[in-house]
């Protein structure tokens, strides 16, 4: 059997002996493996071989993305999909981490990489990523061959040569595959000691990752120390680290990019638009004039389309037709706190669609006008508690401008004679 299929385990090959002889008594398995093992030692297949390398200083950078959401991170209470671009010195072992919130892509590889270089203050002469696999994945060819002029480019900026290990290889990439897991192991016993898994927000839970990763560069600072003279110089600029795209804006208000519909304001129905699209975020411009910057977001699992709304933009709109609310295709995605989302729903099952569609637009309307959007999700979760109808005259008082706060404003008027006296002047013609 060993001869025929080199590849078979032990324990198959004891299965099939036992069904070919079912008196054979189960304790002889372990002698059999002994036996199994020793004949593969005398006759078996070759194995690979693994090479370990020496290291020169300035040589070798390495980067990997790796998956982070079996730590149960949750931003503001909702769990945290993301990954971490992880760059690392072969010979210091200098590290670095960035929090990736759309998956493995070029536009998170030269973010991540181009902090890192930054961070560290020089490029090394070579750059081994994995295979780039996930970041081709739906790719058609013409998307692909970009792809990668784009990296090889990113590449020659910082003057790195850039190397992949071939896929499913990982044991190639080992100086920083073997790291990730250390990493991970530290992350998970910093939450544990922190006593909470949950941050404020995005840029908390990257300073708790920023602050994990600089401790290990402070362990290894004599290495990075001796390493960095070897390294080269950085460039005058960082390199694009971002994809553009041509958009229109469309009647409704927004633009559909890469299966997610962002909300942009209105007076921009028409423009053709050009978007920078980062990692967690995209740029907005109309012609060389940025106009905005919004979250980026990202396609459902399934495949249904993401929507990125905000109500700032369509609430003068929706003051006039606030029925419109009732089945707007992102209404669940206009409301900017569950408060808001939690008190329209009960309004409709206790007053129906037409109060229920008034009172909330009025609500959204004042967290608008006043700024008090925070404010008012914390009395409408007081009234729900009291199952209460919000009370928009008492509300509108109590967010209303408090009149001591104003400043007073004194216009002093320069009197009108003193424009004569400057008009009676005579006048000196230019030289």
């Amino acid at each position: 059997m060993l001869e025929a299929s080199p590849g078979l385990r032990a324990v198959g090959i004891f299965a099939e002996l036992q069904r070919r002889h079912p008196d054979l008594a189960p304790g002889v398995r372990r002698t059999l493996e002994r036996r199994i093992r020793g004949w593969r030692a005398l006759h078996g297949a070759e194995c690979d071989v693994i090479f370990r390398q020496v290291h020169e200083p300035g040589r070798m950078g390495l980067s990997d993305f790796t998956h982070m959401n079996k730590l149960r991170v949750t931003v503001g209470g909702v769990r945290l999909k993301h990954m971490l671009y992880h760059f690392r010195l072969a010979c210091s072992g200098f590290q670095h981490a960035h929090v990736i919130l759309g998956g493995e892509s070029f536009v998170a590889l030269a973010e991540g990489l181009q902090n890192a270089l930054w961070a560290l203050g020089g490029s090394p002469a070579n750059h081994r990523s994995d295979s780039l696999s996930a970041a081709f994945r739906n790719l058609d060819k013409d998307a692909s061959t970009d792809l990668t002029r784009r990296y090889d480019a990113l590449c020659q900026d910082y003057g790195m040569e850039p190397t992949r290990n071939n896929r499913g290889v990982a044991h190639e990439n080992g100086s920083i595959e073997s790291p990730h897991g250390h990493l991970k192991a530290q992350v998970e016993d910093a939450l544990l000691m922190r006593g909470s898994r949950d941050f404020d927000d995005l840029a908390a839970y990257r300073c708790f990752i920023d602050e994990l990763v600089g401790r290990n560069n402070t362990r290894n600072a004599k290495r990075i120390d001796a390493e960095r003279p070897a390294l080269q110089p950085l460039p005058l600029r960082r390199s694009s680290d971002f994809t553009e795209k041509l958009v229109r804006v469309t009647t409704s208000g927004g633009f559909t990019l890469l299966k997610v519909f962002y909300t942009v304001p209105s007076r921009l129905i028409g423009h053709r638009l050009r978007v920078r699209l980062y990692d967690a975020r995209l740029d907005v411009f109309v012609g060389a004039t940025q106009v905005m910057t919004a979250a980026r977001g990202h396609a459902e699992a399934n495949g249904k389309h993401g929507q990125m709304v905000n109500y700032h933009h369509v609430i003068h709109a929706l003051r006039r037709k606030p029925m419109a609310l009732m089945r707007l295709v992102y209404r669940d995605k206009l409301f900017p706190r569950a408060a808001y989302r939690q008190s329209f729903y009960w309004l409709l099952e206790q007053h129906g669609e037409k109060a229920a569609c008034h009172m909330m637009v009025d609500l959204l309307g004042l967290a608008h006008d006043r700024g008090c959007e925070a404010e008012l999700a914390a009395v409408l979760d007081e009234d729900l508690a009291a199952q209460r109808i919000p009370d928009m005259a008492v509300l509108r008082k109590r967010f209303a401008p408090d009149p001591e706060s104003l400043p007073e404003v004194f216009v002093h008027l320069a009197s009108l004679s003193s424009y004569e006296a400057l008009l009676s002047q005579p006048t000196r013609a230019a030289a």
